[in-house]
């Protein structure tokens, strides 16, 4: 905290409430359940620990199938009642209270903020501007769609009229993951709030605290009624209890592809409710030597991933550049690597903190340590960050691999940490199809000054998301979610409302 004095982080960007957190964070923190703070019937306890110093934050209770029993039936019960529920309440009401919900958050961006970074290691910048404001940003949007979700009238041949009516899917499980806690919290809670379903939600079991401070704040407020929004913590086991539960109508997962298989298994083996899967990624991201602005691209290709210390699911992974500009982009790349600093991340100086855990940095040093025995090679970082007080977190220094074969183990696993694969091509085609060599299909890249390769590419690659000259370009109003093994069903926009809403066609005879 030694640089925290020297200048503000950021204009507009509140300081962080560590003083407020550190008291917070001293009392063992409860299930949320019917409206009401309550222990677990197990006695599992979590405990969070900070990534830059492994100091403890605090501890939370474990759910057990007991507890998940009460919170799938208080979700039962709020959403099947007719007098007051949530799901019978006028949609400019609830409108109203999905708005209040937003300013709820903002109004405590900044300790929301500083738990995240507290639990995660990312930087207190990037929680507050990218995670929280988010949060913030997608209750306003999706409060504006509780009215305007739509039937249909069908064109059926007859003497007949057939319409389609959408409705709430019921009560919905919701599993996120570490790398953004509230932020994808609010992803799942918001589109499900505004089609009147309840909720029972699950944050991983390394990041809970942000979450649980804001069901603290919706229930200080009194803004939903009892059961709509349930809080059950815990690790996968808690997850397993959720999605093989008989009464949960539906479940949405962010996380694994390995997790995304076994819910899905889960579904099959009970009630085959419905999933939603939102997996990993290995997002190719191609640079063309007829590319307008070479330097911008290579910047923003690196900044694509090291940003959060590249713990996000769509980030583009595997660069592959054309020859001809292949050994400047290699070359610039390095640079980014080498001068970015590592350390304290609540320090405005710090351009990437820890991973969030032991196991996920020595997860990322495995992966190194394969590229380097299968010939890559390694131009920039490769190794945990000992610099001064870093030695006590989990810091790894921003990696970049050259000649990269497209086979490789680096090439072709989600590494979900700061390494970059750089892949040479000589062909437009050889490029298509490196890219599209992935068991993934999340989002992919490309980068041309020619409009009709731009189109003529971006039709061919295999990706839920193709970003053109930017790579990573997102708003709610636009879908996010892949194909192939990256996932089902989309977040954002009215295609996330699609997968919290059941469809009944009606037919009447004249």
């Amino acid at each position: 905290m030694s640089q925290m004095n020297k200048k503000a982080l950021f204009e507009g960007i509140d300081q962080p409430k560590l003083e407020w957190a550190m008291n917070w964070l001293k009392e063992t923190k409860q299930l949320y359940i019917n409206g009401e703070w309550v222990d677990s019937t197990g006695n599992d306890k979590f405990t969070s620990t900070n990534p830059a110093n492994r100091q403890v934050n605090g501890t939370y209770q474990g759910a057990e199938q007991a507890d998940v029993d009460k919170a799938v039936a208080a979700a039962r019960a709020a959403f099947d009642n007719e007098n007051g529920a949530w799901r019978t309440m006028t949609r400019k009401e609830r409108a109203k209270v999905m708005r209040r919900i937003s300013a709820l958050i903002e109004e405590h961006q900044a300790e929301l903020a500083t738990l995240e970074t507290l639990d995660n290691g990312k930087l207190y910048t990037e929680s507050y501007k990218d995670g929280v404001q988010e949060a913030i940003d997608i209750f306003e949007y999706y409060a504006g769609w509780t009215d305007k979700y739509y039937g249909e009238n069908n064109p059926v041949e007859g003497n007949f009229l057939s319409i389609t009516t959408r409705d709430p899917i019921g009560v919905c499980a919701q599993i996120v993951p570490f790398n953004f806690p509230i932020d994808m919290a609010a992803w799942k809670l918001a589109p499900a709030l505004a089609m009147g379903n309840t909720v029972i939600l699950k944050p991983s079991e390394e990041t809970s605290f942000s979450v649980i401070r804001l069901f603290e704040i919706l229930h200080e407020a009194n803004v939903l009624p009892p059961g709509v929004i349930n809080l059950i913590l815990g690790d996968g086991k808690a997850g397993s209890f959720l999605s093989r539960h008989m009464d949960v109508d539906k479940v949405a997962f962010t996380g694994s592809t390995n997790v995304g298989k076994q819910l899905v298994r889960d579904s099959a083996d009970t009630n085959l409710k419905p999933v939603s899967l939102e997996l990993g990624g290995k997002s190719p991201n191609i640079i063309f030597s007829d590319v307008a602005n070479l330097e911008g691209a290579i910047e923003r290709s690196f900044y694509g991933l090291f940003t959060h210390k590249a713990e996000k699911c769509s980030a583009p992974t595997r660069l592959i550049a054309h020859r001809d500009i292949y050994d400047r982009v290699v070359e610039r790349l390095a640079e980014l690597a080498n001068s970015y600093k590592l350390g304290d991340p609540f320090d405005p100086e710090t351009n990437q903190g820890p991973q969030v855990s032991k196991k996920q940095m020595e997860r990322i040093l495995g992966y190194i340590e394969s590229g380097i025995a299968q010939g890559a090679r390694l131009v920039a970082g490769g190794k945990r960050d000992m610099t001064g007080d870093n030695e006590n977190g989990y810091f790894i220094r921003p990696t970049i691999f050259a000649e990269v074969d497209n086979k490789m183990k680096i090439a072709q696993e989600e590494i979900f940490g700061p390494v970059l694969c750089v892949i040479p091509f000589d062909t437009e085609e050889e490029a298509v199809a490196i890219a599209n060599d992935s068991i993934y299909g999340l989002g992919a890249g490309l980068w041309s000054g020619d409009a009709s390769r731009s189109h003529r590419v971006a039709n061919k690659l295999q990706a839920g998301m193709v970003f053109v000259n930017k790579y990573g370009c997102y708003d709610f109003a636009s879908p996010f979610g892949g194909v192939k093994q990256s996932g089902w069903g989309k977040e954002y926009a009215v295609h996330s409302l699609q997968s919290y809403t059941k469809t009944r066609a009606i037919w009447f005879a004249y």
